[in-house]
């Protein structure tokens, strides 16, 4: 009983603390997550190692100084994409239009629709892809798959703040992934999580930063389907949080096979091609090679391979 009364009230209270953050222009959210992230370096242990481990296997040949210093930046970035939040949902859409200093690849998705051809955006988490959201929903029909939050209160106010530039938003289900075939068959664009893990029986492994890690298979289905172009699309937080530049990248022509593991191969070679751009701006907190072939092969010994 205590929990349903007290999710309202911290739907309320996040959510006064979203438009109260922004007001706040980007640099000044930034100077916030400079003096967050070193907390979060000290005080969160599960970010932080499991940073840590991400870096120490992804780049095993950098010097330990300097994986120190790029799981400090991390955390930082990522602490601003959390307090930029507010920003991209509900600040003035002309503020936030603003902060975009400059559009990079365009002619990608520009080339694919004049040749009768949807669009499959391909977002990791990297930067802020809320701010990217905003940028494709406001120049194109974009529709995108949505799960709603832990604190079903707060499910109005991310839904609107995501929607509020045209967006549409469909469920993580059969239903939403037939939404996404119609709006590609319409030669819109669509936006897809590529880099994070799914549900077994909805990926296969395929290298990440050269381990293996269970991706999504989903995009092949799109594009057997349609002949969609694909492309790789971050929001760069420009140095000193001063607004953020988007990048569209052709995707690793991988993608396009109709065998699901060498597609798989593709997107994250196209999401590695990306944080190539900044690696600090990359989301290494999340746990990306959970799952691991011996634990789907069911190896007596499975658990002796985790990372995390």
């Amino acid at each position: 009983m205590s929990e349903d009364v007290s999710a309202p009230l911290r739907a309320r209270a996040i959510a006064l603390l979203w438009r109260t953050l922004a007001r706040l222009k980007p640099h000044r959210l930034w100077q916030l997550a400079r003096l967050i992230g070193p907390l979060i370096l000290a005080f969160s242990r599960r970010e932080r190692d499991v940073t840590r481990v991400n870096l120490r296997h992804v780049y095993p040949d950098m010097a330990s100084r300097q994986q120190r210093r790029l799981t400090r930046d991390s955390l930082t970035h990522s602490s601003a994409t959390m307090l930029e939040l507010g920003f991209a949902w509900m600040a003035a859409p002309q503020r936030v239009e603003d902060s975009i200093r400059a559009v990079h690849g365009r002619e990608l998705l520009d080339d694919a629709r004049a040749q009768g051809r949807g669009v499959i955006v391909l977002a990791p988490h990297f930067g802020n892809w809320e701010v990217l959201n905003f940028w494709l929903s406001s120049h194109f029909p974009f529709t995108a798959m949505y799960e709603p939050p832990k604190i079903d209160a707060l499910d109005p106010v991310i839904r609107h703040g995501r929607e509020r530039m045209g967006a549409q938003l469909v469920p993580t289900n059969p239903r939403g992934v037939a939404s996404l075939l119609k709006a590609l068959k319409r030669c819109e664009a669509v936006g897809i999580l590529p880099d994070q893990e799914p549900s077994w029986g909805s990926g296969v492994f395929a290298d990440f930063f050269q381990r293996p890690a269970y991706t999504a298979t989903l995009l092949p289905k799109l594009v057997a389907r349609t002949e969609a172009r694909v492309v790789t699309g971050v929001a760069r937080r420009l140095p000193d949080g001063n607004g953020f530049a988007l990048h569209f990248l052709a995707a690793d022509e991988r993608v396009y096979s109709r065998d699901e593991a060498l597609s798989a191969t593709g997107v994250n070679a196209s999401v590695e091609h990306a944080i190539a751009l900044d690696p600090a701006q990359y989301q290494w907190e999340y746990k990306r090679f959970r799952k691991t072939p011996q634990q789907a092969a069911q190896h007596p010994d499975f658990k002796r391979f985790r990372i995390y």
